[in-house]
């Protein structure tokens, strides 16, 4: 069922962190630890493949997408004592480091730091040299907000796949009242496109 699921992803997690050696408590050597050592990795291949925004299927498979990578590297984290946070930068979640406001890791790519003009630059690379890039996306981002846009992102992949299982994460979106306009009108289209009323 899926509490045990549940708490064999818990299980998982603590195994990260009890192989990290307890030098290991730093947000680069958590990083080095996970992202060179256990070889997780960007799934680059195939980006939309929904494995990527399950965390079990994250840890069994050792591939993600920047937001599952970051979620996965905040939680062992917390394990050690590291204080991370969600970035939500528009396109690329990182993650931020509580003791170092001006320090990134990008779980996407090998675990990279980032300064400032790192992310400037990696936001660029993904929007063009042209789209304004705002200090605020570099803010810590709340974990309701993060879960939300797991969801998002599975519903855009299940749609893009026309899998019936987009009316399963509409119906979990929908129990967010911060939910914005264009998502909701976004999940009336899943919603009539599955026949649901």
């Amino acid at each position: 069922g899926t509490g045990a699921d549940v708490e064999a992803g818990l299980a998982r997690l603590d195994e990260l962190a009890a192989g990290a050696h307890p030098s290991r408590a730093t947000p680069a050597a958590l990083a080095d630890h996970l992202f060179v050592e256990q070889r997780f990795r960007g799934n680059s291949t195939d980006y939309q493949d929904p494995r990527n925004s399950f965390l079990p299927d994250v840890i069994e498979r050792r591939l993600g997408i920047p937001i599952t990578l970051s979620v996965l590297m905040i939680e062992v984290g917390r394990r050690l004592g590291v204080g991370l946070h969600a970035i939500g930068m528009p396109g690329h979640v990182l993650v931020g480091v509580e003791d170092d406001p001006d320090t990134f890791v990008d779980p996407f790519h090998a675990g990279a730091r980032l300064d400032l003009d790192g992310c400037r630059a990696l936001f660029a690379r993904l929007h063009g040299p042209a789209a304004p890039f705002r200090p605020e996306y570099l803010a810590p981002t709340p974990p309701r907000a993060i879960l939300l846009r797991m969801l998002t992102n599975l519903r855009q992949t299940y749609v893009a796949r026309r899998s019936p299982d987009a009316a399963w994460v509409v119906t979990l979106q929908l129990a967010f009242p911060e939910l914005g306009p264009d998502d909701r009108a976004a999940i009336a289209e899943v919603l009539a496109s599955v026949g649901a009323s």
